[in-house]
């Protein structure tokens, strides 16, 4: 079907062909559609003077002012002449400056008394707030005091604008495209929500939604528009992933069902504990799911030390009974090591299928990885195509060409952000038919984020800790303003490793020369800790073992090291062999030492929210208590020590992500894990619309279930086309 043509039609035709290339080149605004969705970034009252005194420096604002003063002064000896004028809205004062012929002009124009919109980048010169040679435009300058009457009720709406087009031109472009759609009565503008969801849900229609949010007489006609052009992108979105979901479930799988004193059984009359009420649930979940004749899609969410690797094990053990075989995919070596001798220690004899010693019912567990040597990958190779293998598991090595398997039947991907779609999708593509498949994440995730990126996967959410498991302590170390707290800190770590227990450093950098250009740069110290580079793990490890923690067994850890050299320190870690392992964030995910119980994080203001988050769940997993000390020189009054004060005083992972997406911006949440739709969120916020994304979601399913190719909803069709462009299109088909 086509497009909508009024809305598709290219703004040269309304605009001119000079304007619409500044539109287009410094905007990215090319049609008509474009500029009626690049919205007011907020809206001036004409009775309301902008608060000078808070202007950002070095930003392009516009303000509404009023003209204090203006004179002419000369510098240079007299040969040069500028025009200063003094702005003022009662909390503070603003300068312009401009220089040359002009000035006289710009004199006749800027009369005490008399107010106008003023645009520029915010400078500084004398300790005082300028705009140097700003745009303009005075108010009601014909018409004197009358004009007061005129703008008195007026919002003016404020656009995201840049220098070669400021907010008021971008208005009049506004108003024109308006004014020509008025002239033929939005004939041509269709309206992708169905009538019966906009009646349902009270909302307006969307020429007046245009209407009111670029011409609104009160702030009610704003809210109201915003509600309304928030549904068309929540919807829209939740009508692509609802199709996407219906197409998933058409597609034919393999049922992978439990066996009867089958290995599972075998495997869990072993276990030594009980599975918590939490891992059950999602296990039934999961096991419903296998059970289908369609691909299984989950994403299974569960706090740090929660017991994901349990669960995935044991639907992986379901599949090997049912006769398939089970792939898990893990973003390093030093993960895909890790996952392998913790699954082959919890299976024991059974990870030993067909080999001497091996139980009657047992597979073959085996590891592929990029740095294997020549036989034991060939070995590997062979056992997959065999069916000798039951379970593989391995970094993106298992996604290439030359990797075959007998029967894949489940794709379990661990820390799902860190793969491409395209791997993925590889992985899967190796299946005779569809695998099931099943996503972990130990990286909380708001329950809007997970219904708009992630919302093509069912979700289960294991929030229990195992029984026996402490909570872990974390605390502020304030290294610049308190330095005995840094001491003590290094203090608390000798002293846990007196205890018999050991510990982890983690630094934001390796330092060996090749990773910062400002490596060698000397850091005094008094210098601004946000300028100095990050604090590395050889410069610590060297300080750490020659001061404080001088005496102890201590290693170093970083992805620049030889994948041989790193899986024998982590082998020598988990044997308590090495008492302080200084690393990278290698060591974020998936890392299993059960007698760490401590985690010094320096510069610790350099990590987000969830990392940090992520980083602190490596201590803490055996029986004895966890402590995190989260090292920062940044100020108290920082943003940056608020965010480490806020990971200090909750171990709730959700409450955590949400403060880590209001502080970064969606984008660069939803830009990690879903190409192009932050760019097709101009109105929605995930956190705040929460409301709106689930109402959206239901509707969705309705719609997409009674008419799943959208034949009776030609407007809707169109919009979706217009989101799912081929590039997002293709995305949401790997996905």
């Amino acid at each position: 079907m086509d497009r909508v043509p009024a809305l598709d039609e290219p703004l040269k035709k309304t605009l001119g062909g000079t304007t619409a290339k500044v539109m287009a080149e410094h905007l990215d605004l090319h049609t008509v559609g474009d500029l009626l969705h690049h919205y007011p970034r907020r809206y001036a009252e004409r009775g309301e003077l902008t608060q000078l005194a808070d202007l950002p420096l070095d930003e392009h604002a516009t303000v509404l002012a009023q003209v204090a003063d203006a004179r002419v002064l000369r510098f240079n000896n007299g040969k040069g002449q500028r025009l200063e004028v003094t702005l003022t809205d009662g909390s503070g004062r603003l300068q312009l400056v401009f220089f040359g012929k002009s000035i006289y002009h710009h004199q006749k124009e800027l009369l005490p008394g008399r107010r106008g919109m003023f645009s520029g980048k915010v400078g500084m010169f004398r300790n005082i707030r300028q705009l140097s040679h700003p745009a303009y435009e005075m108010l009601g300058k014909d018409s004197g005091d009358d004009a007061a009457e005129v703008w008195a009720n007026q919002l003016i709406p404020l656009y995201p604008a840049c220098a070669q087009m400021e907010s008021w031109k971008i208005a009049k472009t506004v108003d024109l495209v308006l004014d020509s759609m008025e002239a033929t009565g939005w004939q041509e503008v269709g309206d992708p929500l169905p009538l019966a969801l906009r009646e349902g849900r009270g909302l307006t229609g969307l020429p007046d939604a245009f209407r009111k949010v670029h011409r609104p007489s009160t702030k009610a006609d704003i809210d109201e528009a915003r509600g309304r052009l928030k549904w068309d992108e929540a919807f829209v979105l939740q009508v692509a992933l609802a199709r996407r979901r219906l197409a998933e479930n058409q597609l034919p799988a393999v049922a992978r069902t439990p066996t009867p004193g089958g290995l599972l059984d075998a495997f869990d009359a072993k276990l030594p504990f009980t599975l918590t009420e939490g891992q059950l649930t999602v296990t039934k979940e999961i096991f419903d799911d296998l059970a289908t004749e369609h691909p299984m899609h989950r994403l299974l969410q569960g706090e740090v030390g929660s017991g994901k690797t349990m669960v995935a094990l044991r639907a992986m053990l379901t599949v090997v009974d049912a006769g398939g075989q089970a792939a898990m995919l893990a973003p390093t070596e030093v993960l895909a090591q890790q996952h392998h001798r913790s699954i082959t220690e919890m299976m024991g004899e059974l990870a030993e299928g067909g080999m001497l010693g091996g139980a009657e019912l047992g597979t073959k567990v085996v590891l592929l990885t990029g740095s294997m040597g020549v036989p034991a990958r060939r070995r590997a190779l062979l056992d997959l195509v065999t069916g000798e293998a039951g379970i593989v598991i391995g970094t993106h090595a298992l996604i290439e060409d030359k990797v075959q398997f007998q029967d894949l039947g489940l794709v379990v991907v661990d820390e799902q952000h860190r793969f491409g779609v395209e791997q993925r999708d590889a992985l899967r593509s190796k299946g005779k038919q569809p695998p099931h498949l099943l996503v972990m994440t130990a990286t909380p995730i708001p329950r809007t984020v997970a219904m708009t990126v992630f919302g093509d996967l069912e979700t289960s959410v294991l929030d229990q800790l195992p029984a026996g498991r402490l909570p872990i302590a974390s605390h502020v170390v304030p290294a610049k303003d308190k330095p005995h707290f840094l001491a003590r800190a290094w203090e608390r770590v000798r002293e846990e490793v007196e205890n018999g227990h050991q510990a982890y450093v983690v630094c934001p950098r390796i330092g060996d020369g090749d990773d910062d250009p400002r490596a060698a740069k000397k850091k005094s110290a008094d210098e601004d800790p946000e300028k100095r580079p990050p604090l590395a793990v050889m410069e610590i490890a060297e300080q750490i073992a020659a001061g404080p923690l001088k005496g102890l067994r201590i290693e170093v850890l970083h992805g620049r090291m030889a994948p041989d050299d790193k899986d024998d320190v982590m082998r020598r870690f988990s044997a308590g062999e090495v008492d302080v392992l200084v690393a990278t964030t290698v060591i974020e995910v998936g890392v299993n030492v059960p007698n760490a119980t401590a985690m010094v994080i320096m510069d610790a203001d350099r990590f987000g929210v969830s990392q940090l988050h992520q980083l602190r769940g490596r201590v803490g997993r055996g029986s004895a208590a966890g402590l995190c000390l989260l090292v920062s020189e940044m100020h108290e009054a920082s943003p940056a020590r608020a965010r480490l004060a806020a990971v200090a005083a909750t171990l709730d992972g959700f409450e955590l992500s949400r403060i880590d997406l209001e502080q970064r911006h969606e984008g660069d949440v939803l830009g990690q894990a879903q190409s192009g739709v932050r760019s097709s969120l101009r109105m929605l916020t995930v956190i705040e619309d929460e409301e709106v994304i689930a109402a959206a979601r239901e509707e969705a399913v309705l719609v997409v279930a009674d008419d799943p190719d959208l034949e009776r909803l030609p407007e809707l069709r169109t919009a979706l086309d217009a989101l799912l462009d081929a590039e997002r299109e293709q995305y949401l088909d790997k996905g």
